[in-house]
């Protein structure tokens, strides 16, 4: 969705607070940071505003500045996905044509631009490609009704539209630009996405995103009513197992309905018991401690119990940590969690287990 997402540095709640948190990283830039993908072995990269793509190869020991993709220096990378320490296609959001896809093959030193929207009307979203294989989705705000949709079978060299039934989009329902979260691809159950808008909070998925498949919608118990409110990030750990964040980025300090979780493969959905402390714009889940992570504006929150409850957690000054440690993100691919004005963190798996 092409609202900006203006950023509050608002406190949130402190109730029933859990200690540790983010180590604050060295990126040397002032991008606003929205593009995250951590793909193990130390090796991450991130993207933003201006063009910006960074990659470590340390486990964020160092950052790298990568050249400015040509043509792109005013552009705004909000997704990034990665298959190598030397591979990555990296996507920005902006209306018609200033939604693009750049490739680079030698560790960002080139990149060679593989796709342009074609819908002057368009606006991308999200971009999730599995490393694994050669097979991934594109996702832009709807055009002439109907969500537009891509897929790749080349690690994102070629990409084809896809015309599935069940695209339809409700008005002025969009999905949000807010994190790349908002698209979720697993080989168990298919394709699903997530939406927001006057319509609510809303969930797209299906088993078979070609020509003869079809979405199902759903609506999700979160916040909606505004185009600034719905699902913004969503992720499972395995088929029975997901969770929805999100709420209204226009009021950062709302609690009530920002986040959902299903235990029987998105059949059925339930509002969490204790939401997170605020609008949220980014989920994720961390297998070595079981546990859920979700970030914002106004916080970090975590859920051992697979959504239902969640807990803020804060920066202890005994450890020395950042007063602010735990707010202003944008988004995760743990263990990184990054935010505006370069803003980057690090998450110690061991802080999860106290």
């Amino acid at each position: 969705m092409r609202t900006t997402l203006t950023l509050l540095a608002i406190l949130a709640a402190t109730s029933s607070a859990a200690f540790a948190q983010w180590t604050l990283e060295t990126s040397n830039s002032t991008a606003d940071l929205r593009g995250i993908h951590s793909i193990g072995g130390g090796v991450a990269w991130a993207s933003g505003t201006n063009g910006t793509v960074l990659r470590t190869e340390d486990g964020g020991y160092v950052w790298q500045s990568c050249s400015v993709p040509p043509g792109a220096e005013k552009l705004d990378f909000r997704g990034i996905q990665a298959f190598d320490a030397n591979t990555a296609i990296v996507m920005s959001s902006g209306p018609g044509d200033l939604s693009r896809l750049y490739k680079t093959t030698d560790g960002c030193h080139s990149w060679k631009l593989v796709f342009s929207n074609p819908d002057k009307d368009g606006f991308w979203d999200a971009i999730l490609l599995n490393r694994f294989d050669k097979d991934g989705e594109l996702l832009g705000d709807p055009v002439a009704g109907k969500f537009a949709f891509w897929e790749t079978e080349d690690k994102g060299t070629t990409w084809t539209r896809i015309h599935a039934k069940g695209l339809d989009a409700a008005k002025d329902e969009g999905a949000f630009a807010a994190s790349n979260t908002s698209i979720l691809l697993d080989e168990g159950f298919g394709t699903a996405f997530v939406t927001g808008g006057p319509v609510g909070a809303r969930i797209f998925y299906s088993e078979d995103t070609s020509e003869k498949g079809s979405f199902t919608v759903q609506k999700l118990p979160l916040i909606g009513g505004s185009t600034g409110a719905g699902a913004f990030s969503i992720e499972n750990r395995e088929w029975c197992c997901w969770v929805v964040v999100g709420g209204d980025y226009t009021k950062p300090t709302e609690q009530n309905l920002t986040a959902a979780f299903t235990q029987d493969g998105g059949r059925s959905w339930q509002a969490s018991a204790t939401p997170p402390h605020g609008y949220r714009s980014a989920v994720a889940y961390n297998a070595a401690t079981k546990t859920w992570i979700t970030v914002g504006p106004t916080g970090t929150d975590i859920s051992t119990d697979d959504g239902k409850n969640w807990r803020a957690l804060h920066p202890d000054p005994a450890l020395h940590e950042a007063s602010d440690a735990d707010r202003n993100w944008n988004a995760l691919s743990l263990p990184f969690v990054v935010g505006p004005h370069g803003r980057i963190g690090k998450l110690d798996d061991a802080v999860l287990k106290h």
